[in-house]
C-alpha cells in the first residue's frame, strides 16, 4: 500500500461540513497528484455510489468509494474532521473519513490491499491510533500498516477484550463470565497444566449462552458482499468473525469481493449449524447453503450489529427453522440493503429480475421459429404434430419440428416472466404463484401485460403471507405446502375474475395499435425505441424497449414485427459503431478501446449492446448521445422500409429471415455511419482529449452488465 496514500493523501484538520465537500476536498488532493484525471467525473461516480447506499458506519467512520474511469491508479485518501460529518451512520456524524479510488480495471492485488485496510477499520486501536496521530506522515504511515507493530500485540484475537478488562479483574472477582477471564489468569495461577481446566469448561458453564451446545462449538457459515466489493465486504466479514470469537461460536466467512471470491470448502458449508448473509448484490451459488436456518439482511447490518445476527441464526437454529423468509432482504434480487431504498428502484429490479430470466427462452424459442420458417415457409405454422407424423427424409417435417419446439419454448415466456418477477420479491415461495398467475394470463389472452401483473400480485401475496405471525407446528410445512396453497388460490382469484380481462382488454388494444402502425406514426415509434435501445446500453430503458418488442411476438401481426426488427436494428448500432470509430481515427482512442473495438464488430454484428459499454463508461457525454442519434436513424428507417423480423435475436445471422433485408441493412449501416461521424466528430473537437489522460475502461462492463447482459442495474456512466 506503499503508494496507494502518502501524507500528501492525508489532512488532519479536515474543515468541510458536508459530505460532499469533504469527497470533494480529498478527491483534489488526488487529483494534484495526477491519481485522478477527472475531478468532476469522479465525484459524480463517487455521488452515484452513495446514492445506493450511506457509507457511515457506526463509530465515527466515513467510507466514500467508488471505481470510476476517471481514477488512474488506485488510490486512498485520509481525512480527520473535528466537527463530525454525516455520512449516514446510524450513530452520528463521522470524524474518520476514507476517501477510496479505484480505476474501472482495478487489478486483484490493490483490491486485496484495500480489502485489508477494510479489515483493520474493525479494530479499536487502529482507528484510535488513527485519532490521535500528531502528523500527516505517521498517519499515512500506520494506514499503510508500517507501524502496525505498536498496537499488534493482540494478534490473537482473544485476549484483546482480555486486555481492556483486565485493570478490573481485581475490582470483579465475583463476576460469573470468569470462564474467559480464567483462560487469561491460568499462568498467573501456577498452574502449569492449563490444558485439563480448559477441557473439563464445556460442563460447567451451562448458563445463559451456550445451554444447547454441550458436545461442540456452534458454526455459522456466513457471505457477505456489496456493490462495490471493496469495503464494506470486509468490514462485514471482520465484523462477523470478531463477534463470534465474543460468542464462542465459529464463524467462517466468504466475502465475494471484487478481488473474487474463494469459495467456502462443501465440507464446511456441510458441518454448519447455519448461514449468515449480509449482502446487497445477489449471493453468487446461493444454492449451496440451502437447507439450513438463514438470516438473510444488508451488508451494513452485518458491520453495525453481528452480535445480534449470531444470536438471531441460532435461534433460528434451536426452533428449528430451515427457511429465510422471515428476512426483510430475502430476495436474490432485491438487494435494497437498507430500508431507505425507494419502491421505485425496487420496483425496477423487480421486473428487470422477470426479464432476464425470460430474455433465454424469448431467443432459443425465437429462433427456432425463424428457422423452421425459413426452411418450411410461413405455412409451416399449420403443419400436423411431428409426434404423430414425421418423414425423416422431409425437409418439411424438419421444419415442423424446429416450428414445434420454438413454440413451445416460447409459450413459456409470460408465466417464466411472472414467475421471475415474483421470485425477485418473494425468493423461492413466489415461484409457484408467479408460474400459475403467468399461466392464467396466456389462457385469458392477457399477454405480456398480463404475465407483468400476475408476477407483482403473486411476489406481493407472498410477502404479505410471510409477514404473518404463524404458530411454530406450521412453521415447516410453510415454505413447501401452505404458501404455495394460499398464494396460488388468491392469484388465481385475482387474476381470472378481478384483473385478468381489463388487462386482457388493453392487451388487445396495443395489439390493434400495433397492427394499425403505418406512415409517420410507425417512423416516430421506431426513434423512440431506438433512442430508449440506445440510452442505458443494456440497462432498464433498454430492456423495457426490447420487452415491449418480444411482448408483441406473443400475438405476431405486421405492426408488432416491424417493432422486433426496428428495435434489433437500433440494438445493434453502437458496438458497431465503436468499432467502426475505433477502426477510423483510432487515435482517438485508448489502446484497450481499440482491442474492445474489434470485439465490437462481433458483438454489434450479434445484436449484443452491452458491447459498447466500455466506450460509454470512459466517456459517457460523447458516446451516449452519438449511440442515441445513430439509433434513432435505425430505428425510423428501419420502420420507414416497413422491415419485419420474426425472430427476437440473431443479429445479421436472422438477416434471411427478415422483411426487405436489403433495406434493412440500408438502415443499420446508416446510424452506425452517424453514431460513429458523432463520437469521432466530438472526440475529436475537445481541447483536453489526450488518450492517455482518459482511464483504461476495458473491463468495466464487468460489473456493469451483471448477469449477462440482462443484469437489473446496468447503468452508464456507472459508479460501482
Amino acid at each position: 500500500m506503499s503508494d496507494m496514500i502518502t501524507a500528501d493523501l492525508v489532512d488532519l484538520d479536515l474543515a468541510a461540513e458536508t459530505k460532499e465537500a469533504a469527497a470533494r476536498s480529498l478527491a483534489e488532493r488526488m487529483v494534484t497528484l495526477g491519481r485522478v484525471t477527472d475531478l468532476d467525473g469522479f465525484l459524480a461516480d463517487v455521488a452515484a455510489r452513495e446514492a445506493q447506499m450511506p457509507t457511515g458506519l457506526d463509530g465515527g467512520i466515513g467510507i466514500p468509494h467508488c471505481r470510476s474511469a476517471h481514477v488512474s491508479e488506485p488510490t486512498l485518501a485520509f481525512g480527520r474532521s473535528a466537527r463530525g460529518i454525516d455520512f449516514g451512520a446510524p450513530d452520528g456524524p463521522a470524524d474518520l473519513i476514507f476517501l477510496i479510488a479505484a480505476p474501472a480495471g482495478a487489478d486483484d492485488a490493490h483490491l486485496t490491499i484495500l480489502s485489508a485496510l477494510a479489515r483493520r477499520l474493525m479494530n479499536e486501536d487502529f482507528t484510535t491510533a488513527l485519532r490521535t496521530a500528531t502528523d500527516a506522515t505517521a498517519a499515512a504511515s500506520l494506514i499503510r500498516g508500517e507501524e502496525a507493530a505498536r498496537p499488534e500485540p493482540e494478534p490473537d484475537s482473544q485476549p484483546e477484550p482480555a486486555a481492556s478488562a483486565e485493570p478490573q479483574v481485581p475490582a470483579e472477582p465475583k463476576a460469573p463470565a470468569e470462564p474467559v477471564a480464567s483462560a487469561a489468569e491460568a499462568p498467573a495461577a501456577e498452574e502449569p497444566p492449563a490444558a485439563p481446566p480448559a477441557a473439563e469448561e464445556p460442563e460447567e458453564p451451562e448458563e445463559p449462552t451456550k445451554p444447547a451446545d454441550a458436545g461442540r462449538v456452534f458454526r455459522i457459515v456466513a457471505v457477505t458482499s456489496c456493490p462495490t466489493g471493496i469495503a464494506h465486504t470486509y468490514m462485514a466479514a471482520e465484523a462477523l468473525e470478531q463477534a463470534g470469537q465474543q460468542a464462542g461460536v465459529e464463524v467462517v466467512v466468504e466475502p465475494q469481493g471484487s478481488a473474487g471470491f474463494n469459495r467456502l470448502d462443501p465440507a464446511v458449508i456441510a458441518a454448519a449449524d447455519a448461514v449468515i448473509f449480509a449482502h446487497d448484490v445477489p449471493v453468487r451459488e446461493k444454492e449451496r447453503f440451502a437447507g439450513k436456518p438463514t438470516v438473510d439482511v444488508g451488508v451494513k447490518a452485518g458491520i453495525n450489529r453481528p452480535a445480534e445476527l449470531i444470536a438471531e441464526v441460532r435461534g433460528k437454529a434451536e426452533r428449528g427453522e430451515i427457511s429465510g423468509t422471515a428476512s426483510a432482504h430475502a430476495s436474490p434480487v432485491d438487494n435494497a440493503g437498507e430500508p431507505g431504498e425507494g419502491y421505485g428502484t425496487k420496483l425496477r429490479k423487480w421486473l428487470m429480475s422477470g426479464v432476464s430470466y425470460m430474455v433465454p427462452f424469448v431467443a432459443a424459442g425465437g429462433l427456432l421459429i425463424a428457422l423452421g420458417f425459413a426452411i418450411g415457409g410461413y405455412t409451416i405454422n399449420k403443419a400436423p404434430s411431428v409426434a404423430e407424423h414425421f418423414i425423416w427424409t422431409d425437409h418439411t417435417s424438419w421444419a415442423a419440428l424446429l416450428f414445434q419446439v420454438g413454440g413451445l419454448a416460447f409459450s413459456f415466456l409470460v408465466p417464466v416472466l411472472a414467475g421471475y418477477i415474483a421470485y425477485g420479491m418473494a425468493d423461492r415461495p413466489g415461484l409457484v404463484p408467479g408460474f400459475v398467475g403467468g399461466s392464467i394470463a396466456l389462457t385469458i389472452n392477457a399477454g405480456f401485460l398480463g404475465g407483468l401483473a400476475a408476477g407483482l400480485i403473486a411476489g406481493g401475496t407472498v410477502m404479505a403471507i410471510q409477514r404473518l405471525r404463524v404458530p411454530a407446528p406450521l412453521r415447516g410445512i410453510m415454505p413447501v405446502v401452505v404458501i404455495p396453497l394460499v398464494s396460488s388460490a388468491i392469484v388465481g382469484f385475482l387474476m381470472f375474475l378481478v384483473v385478468g380481462k381489463p388487462i386482457a382488454s388493453l392487451q388487445k388494444a396495443l395489439t390493434d395499435w400495433l397492427s394499425g402502425l403505418s406512415g409517420a406514426n410507425a417512423i416516430i415509434l421506431g426513434v423512440i425505441l431506438g433512442l430508449m435501445m440506445c440510452f442505458d446500453l443494456g440497462g432498464p430503458l433498454n430492456k423495457v424497449a426490447y420487452a415491449f418488442a418480444v411482448g408483441g411476438l406473443a400475438n405476431p401481426n405486421e405492426g408488432s414485427l416491424k417493432v422486433m426488427a426496428a428495435v434489433m436494428a437500433a440494438g445493434m448500432v453502437p458496438p458497431l459503431a465503436m468499432a467502426l470509430a475505433t477502426t477510423v481515427r483510432g487515435r482517438l482512442f485508448t489502446r484497450t478501446e481499440r482491442e474492445n473495438g474489434k470485439a465490437a464488430w462481433v458483438l454489434g454484428a450479434s445484436f449484443i449492446t452491452e458491447g459498447a459499454i466500455p466506450f460509454a463508461a470512459a466517456d459517457p457525454l460523447r458516446v451516449i448521445p452519438s449511440a442515441m442519434a445513430g439509433g434513432a436513424v435505425t430505428g425510423g428507417l428501419s420502420m420507414l422500409f416497413e422491415c419485419t423480423l420474426r425472430a427476437p435475436h440473431g443479429g445479421i445471422f436472422v438477416i434471411p429471415l427478415i422483411g426487405n433485408p436489403f433495406l434493412y441493412l440500408i438502415a443499420i449501416a446508416a446510424g452506425t455511419a452517424v453514431s460513429a461521424g458523432l463520437v469521432i466528430l466530438l472526440k475529436g473537437a475537445r481541447k483536453t482529449g489526450r488518450p492517455d489522460q482518459v482511464a483504461e475502461a476495458g473491463s468495466v462492463a464487468d460489473g456493469v452488465t451483471g448477469d449477462g447482459g440482462a443484469a437489473a442495474d446496468a447503468k452508464v456512466p456507472v459508479a460501482v
